[in-house]
């Protein structure tokens, strides 16, 4: 029982530790340090992928029902999904001086409602609703060099979107067309990657391959929207 207990907290721990990568993703924002920034980020993200697999093997949530894993996690990606991705959008620049603490606002209470939103996740492995991916959007504006007037349009776009309940597919844990969609976030992980790490901003291959992660996943969200509202029309 004591194993239990410890690989229980353990699990929290590592969970937990997304916030210290939050921080140290910050300190090089603040830095103008993009690239470490990323970096980090990227680490806080593959800890979000893998702790929620490790604390369902271990039943955390038996073994330490006091302490909820889900409310942890909804707190760290709330820093390393919004906050540090806002910050870093206002610190470069990208959006511009005049309204660029407007935008940060923007994306900080879109984000809120989306994470307070109790029915925002489906069982087939869907999102409502745009789920408040700011980290990707933000790497994107950087592999691809986009500019200010381009950058501010898009955050509006997509903080509406957080209202509107269309699908937006889930990277990993998507039921349908699971292979395919495994493939694409495959190759725009090991994209990503390489531009962080080893060139950034963008190469033409790595926006091709952006590009396309970015069309295939919208579109399989779309589709999934249609197709369930055929099916529940009996069109």
């Amino acid at each position: 029982m004591q194993a239990e207990r410890l690989a229980a907290y353990a699990v929290h721990l590592l969970t937990a530790s997304g916030a210290v990568c939050g921080l140290v993703a910050l300190d090089y924002a603040a830095a103008e340090n993009w690239r470490m920034s990323f970096v980090w980020l990227g680490i806080a993200m593959v800890i979000d992928a893998i702790d929620g697999p490790i604390a369902r093997r271990v039943q955390v949530d038996k073994v330490l029902p006091r302490f909820s894993g889900a409310t942890l996690d909804l707190v760290v990606d709330y820093l390393t999904y919004c906050v540090v991705p806002a910050f870093i959008l206002i610190q470069s620049g990208r959006i511009g001086e005049t309204l660029a603490p407007i935008a940060g606002a923007i994306i900080l209470l879109t984000s809120l409602f989306h994470f307070a939103d109790l029915k925002s996740k489906t069982e087939d492995g869907f999102f409502v609703g745009f789920p408040a991916i700011w980290n990707v959007v933000c790497l994107y504006v950087f592999v691809f060099n986009v500019e200010a007037n381009v950058v501010l349009p898009v955050i509006v776009i997509l903080a509406g979107a957080t209202l509107i309940p269309i699908k937006w597919v889930h990277p990993v844990r998507s039921k349908w067309w699971r292979a395919p969609t495994l493939v694409i976030v495959f190759f725009w992980s090991l994209a990503a990657l390489y531009e962080v790490v080893l060139n950034f901003p963008g190469t033409p291959t790595v926006r091709v391959i952006f590009a396309i992660a970015a069309v295939y996943l919208v579109a399989i969200g779309a589709a999934r929207t249609f197709h369930l509202r055929r099916t529940r029309t009996g069109t």
